[in-house]
């Protein structure tokens, strides 16, 4: 692992080096970005940057400088990674005690380490916690992940890797860290960004290279679904074979999908 933190490249990534106010560490007061490198360069960077400072404008967070995040990942990156993942942090910076905010600026910390592939297909369970589609964190990509850590515990419980949550309408809404698709009569659907899921650069990405339509549905409706595939930075188009206690194939339209990825992520390798 190499990690940067506020404009310095770290001797040592695991020693001690946030401050224990740092509201990110206190709050979870923070925005994040998690980012696939392949062959040394990091994939579709730009629209990435540009989703962590939505986020960060939206939780608040004073403005960062967007040239110092790419000399980040820069020098996190002067080993070349095979198959990676950085991943760049902005916090609320060092703030008294409880949730108001100090006037610190933000604390900013771009990592990167290893990345293991993951399998083609997957398991999923669904979870009773609802997301809050109306939250003040709706479509944020924030550090705030504590309900995400409860849910995907109850997956490993069950044997999934992924939870799925409803939003407080019944709707299909998203994963802890992944988006949504699925297949009706023939027809690729993804919930929209109404659901309260993430704005997911995969996601994004899949709809503009091979289409699909944003709509919001019961999650019953994945009863019906002949096929499902999780979206996300680190699995891309990952095929679910088992959705709770129901099996699916490794379908055609997940295959085209998967297919159309491979032909086309290098266009957005290094930016």
């Amino acid at each position: 692992m190499r990690a940067w933190l506020d404009g310095h490249l770290l001797d040592d990534p695991t020693a001690p080096a946030l401050r224990v106010d740092d509201h990110g560490v206190t709050v979870g007061d923070g925005v994040f970005e998690a980012i696939k490198v392949i062959d040394g360069l990091p994939f579709a960077l730009d629209r990435h940057l540009e989703r962590l400072h939505r986020s960060a404008a939206g939780l608040g967070l004073e403005s960062v400088d967007d040239e110092a995040l790419r000399r980040g990942v820069k020098e996190v990156l002067a080993d070349p990674l095979p198959l990676g993942r950085i991943r760049i942090t902005v916090t609320g910076g060092p703030a008294p005690m409880g949730s108001g905010r100090g006037d610190a600026r933000p604390t900013v910390v771009v990592t990167a380490d290893v990345m293991q592939p993951w399998p083609a297909a997957t398991s999923v369970v669904t979870v009773p916690w609802p997301r809050n589609e109306k939250g003040a964190l709706a479509g944020l990509k924030t550090t705030s992940y504590a309900e995400n850590v409860v849910a995907l515990a109850e997956a490993h419980r069950q044997g999934a890797t992924e939870a799925v949550f409803a939003n407080t309408q019944g709707h299909l809404c998203e994963g802890t860290g992944t988006n949504v698709f699925y297949v009706v009569d023939g027809e690729l659907r993804t919930p929209s960004l109404a659901s309260g899921c993430l704005a997911g650069v995969t996601r994004g990405l899949i709809l503009e290279w091979y289409g699909g339509r944003e709509v919001d549905e019961p999650i019953d409706v994945l009863e019906q679904a002949s096929e499902i595939f999780l979206a996300s930075t680190t699995r891309d188009a990952q095929a679910v074979v088992r959705w709770n206690e129901r099996d699916l194939p490794h379908g055609p339209v997940t295959r085209a999908v998967q297919e159309v990825w491979r032909s086309r992520e290098s266009e957005l390798l290094g930016h």
